[in-house]
């Protein structure tokens, strides 16, 4: 399966709850914090809803 490296660039706070839950949900919650994950539906659906605060990088 592929995976992606998941980094926290902007903080969440003054964001809505689920956002943050998001954000705690890919191990993430402090800025320049990385997390690698495998993609499938559900983690292309939490990058999707909080991709103003991460960045996203492919790897091989």
């Amino acid at each position: 399966m592929a995976k992606v490296k998941v980094t926290q660039v902007k903080s969440f706070i003054d964001r809505p709850k689920s956002q943050k839950d998001t954000i705690i949900a890919l191990g993430l919650g402090k800025i320049n914090r990385s997390k690698v994950h495998e993609v499938n539906p559900q983690i292309q659906g939490m990058i999707a809803k909080v991709a103003h605060l991460i960045t996203v990088e492919n790897i091989d």
